[in-house]
C-alpha cells in the first residue's frame, strides 16, 4: 500500500509526493537560513538586519505593484504547457524585471527621506538588480510545479540556499556590514537562475512574444496585480507599519522573531502555492463526493501539522532564543510567542483563496486579498499605536477573524467549504492562546 502511495499517479499520491517533497524543501531552506541567520548575528550587529529587513520590504513592494499573475497562470491555464505561451509568459516576466529595478532607483531617495536612512539612498539600487536577475528565471518551474513533479525542484532549491548561504558568510566575515548581505542577495540570485536552466529538465526559454498569449495572461492577471499590490499588504506591511515606530536595531530583532515565529505559516504558504491549485483544479474536474473527501484530508493533513508547529514555537519560543542567540536578541523571545500565537486564525482558512485561482476567478481573489488587507494594516497599525508590538499583534489576529466570513464566501463559491475543518481547528486554537496566555 506504502508502494502505491509513492508511485501512483492519482491525486491523493501526488499531492503526497508533491506536499512531502515541498516540506522537505522548505525545511531545508528554513534549516539553512537558521544556519546562515546564527552565524551572521555573530558577525553582524542587529541594526544590520534591520536595514536589509527594510530593503527587503520595499523591493518586496516594487514586486507585488507589479506581479500580473505569471505563476498562478501557467499553473490553471490550458495552455500552460505550451511553448509559445512559456515563452511569451518568459518575455513578460523579464520586462517586469526591468520595470522593478528601475522602480528601486527612483524610491531611494524618497524612502530614505521617508524612513530617516540615508543608506537606502545606495543600498536600494544595487539590491533592486535582484530583480532583473530574477526575471530571467525560466519558467521550468512553474512547469514542474503544475505537474507535481517536486524532485529535481527540490535540489536545486536546496542547493541554491546551500551555496548563497556560504558566499554570504564569507562576505560577512570579509566586510562586517550591510553590503554583504546585499552582494550576496545578488550573487544568489545568478546561482539560481543558472542551476534553474542547466539543471531543471525542459527546453529553454526564449523571447517571443505571442499577442494572444498574451493577451490571456493580462486578462487573467488582471485582478492578479491588484491582488499582489494588497497582498505586501499581509506579508510586509507588519515590518513597513513597524519601520517608522521600531530603531533599526529593535526592527532587526523584530525581523529575528519572525524569522522564527512564521516558519509553519511560511511552510503553509509554499506548500498550497504549489498543490492546491493543480488539487482544486482536479477535484473541479471531478466533483464527486469522493474527491471532495480527499481533498478534505490533504488540508485536514497540512493544517493540523502547522497547527502542531505553531503551539510548539508559542511554548518554546523564549527558550529557544536564549538558546539560539546572544543576549542582544533576547528581545525576541516572548515575540516569538505572540507572533506564532497571532499567525493561528489566518491558518485556518488558509488555502480556500487558491480555489478561486483555480477556477480563474482571479477577481474573487482579489476582493478577498483586498478585504484581508485592509483589516490587517488598518487594526495592525492601530494596535502598534496603541500598545506597541503585543497590540499590533493582537490586531493582526483579530483582523484574520473578521476576515473569515469573506473566505467562506469565496469557499463555497468554489464548493470546497470546510466547517468542521475550521471549526475543530479554531477551538485548537483559542484553548491554545487561552493556555499561554492568562
Amino acid at each position: 500500500m506504502m508502494g502505491s502511495l509513492i508511485r501512483g499517479q492519482g491525486l491523493a499520491q501526488k499531492a503526497l509526493r508533491g506536499s512531502a517533497l515541498t516540506m522537505l524543501s522548505f525545511g531545508g531552506m528554513q534549516a539553512i537560513r537558521l544556519a546562515s541567520n546564527l552565524i551572521l548575528t555573530r558577525l553582524l550587529y542587529p541594526e544590520v538586519f534591520g536595514l536589509m529587513t527594510l530593503i527587503m520590504v520595499i523591493i518586496q513592494g516594487l514586486n507585488n505593484f507589479s506581479d500580473v499573475g505569471i505563476t498562478p497562470a501557467i499553473l490553471q491555464s490550458k495552455r500552460g504547457d505550451d511553448r509559445t505561451f512559456l515563452d511569451t509568459a518568459f518575455t513578460m516576466q523579464a520586462i517586469r524585471g526591468v520595470i522593478l529595478w528601475l522602480g528601486c532607483c527612483i524610491l531611494a531617495v524618497p524612502a530614505a527621506r521617508f524612513y530617516a536612512v540615508p543608506e537606502l539612498m545606495w543600498f536600494l539600487p544595487v539590491a533592486g538588480t535582484t530583480a532583473m536577475i530574477y526575471g530571467l528565471l525560466p519558467t521550468k518551474i512553474e512547469t514542474a510545479n503544475r505537474h507535481m513533479q517536486m524532485g529535481r525542484l527540490t535540489l536545486v532549491e536546496l542547493a541554491t540556499a546551500a551555496m548563497t548561504t556560504l558566499i554570504t558568510i564569507i562576505l560577512a566575515a570579509m566586510l562586517g556590514s550591510a553590503w554583504a548581505l546585499v552582494i550576496g542577495l545578488i550573487l544568489g540570485s545568478v546561482v539560481k537562475v543558472l542551476m534553474v536552466r542547466y539543471w531543471m529538465p525542459g527546453p529553454p526559454n526564449r523571447f517571443h512574444w505571442d499577442s494572444d498569449c498574451a493577451a490571456e495572461l493580462i486578462r487573467f492577471g488582471k485582478w492578479i496585480m491588484p491582488s499582489t499590490v494588497v497582498g505586501f499588504v499581509i506579508s510586509q506591511g507588519d515590518k513597513a507599519v513597524l519601520a517608522r515606530l521600531l530603531t533599526l536595531t529593535h526592527l532587526g530583532i523584530y525581523n529575528i522573531a519572525y524569522f522564527l515565529a512564521s516558519f509553519p505559516q511560511m511552510l503553509g504558504t509554499a506548500v498550497i502555492s504549489r498543490m492546491m491549485i493543480p488539487i482544486y483544479r482536479s477535484a473541479a474536474e471531478d466533483p464527486s463526493p469522493r474527491q471532495f473527501r480527499r481533498v478534505r484530508q490533504v488540508r485536514a493533513v497540512l493544517t493540523g501539522t502547522l497547527m502542531l508547529l505553531l503551539a510548539v514555537l508559542a511554548v518554546m519560543g523564549d527558550d529557544l532564543v536564549q538558546l539560539l542567540y546572544d543576549d542582544r536578541y533576547a528581545e525576541a523571545g516572548p515575540m516569538v510567542t505572540l507572533i506564532a500565537l497571532a499567525s493561528i486564525p489566518a491558518l485556518i482558512g488558509l488555502s480556500y483563496d487558491q480555489a478561486a485561482l483555480a477556477g480563474g476567478d482571479s477577481r474573487g481573489f482579489f476582493w478577498v486579498t483586498l478585504v484581508r488587507a485592509v483589516l490587517f494594516l488598518g487594526l495592525f497599525t492601530l494596535g502598534a499605536l496603541e500598545a506597541g508590538i503585543p497590540g499590533a499583534l493582537a490586531g493582526q489576529a483579530l483582523a484574520a477573524t473578521l476576515a473569515y466570513p469573506m473566505l467562506v464566501r469565496i469557499a463555497r463559491k468554489h464548493g470546497v467549504w470546510d466547517p468542521w475543518h475550521d471549526l475543530g481547528f479554531a477551538i485548537c486554537g483559542a484553548l491554545l492562546a487561552i493556555a499561554l496566555l492568562r
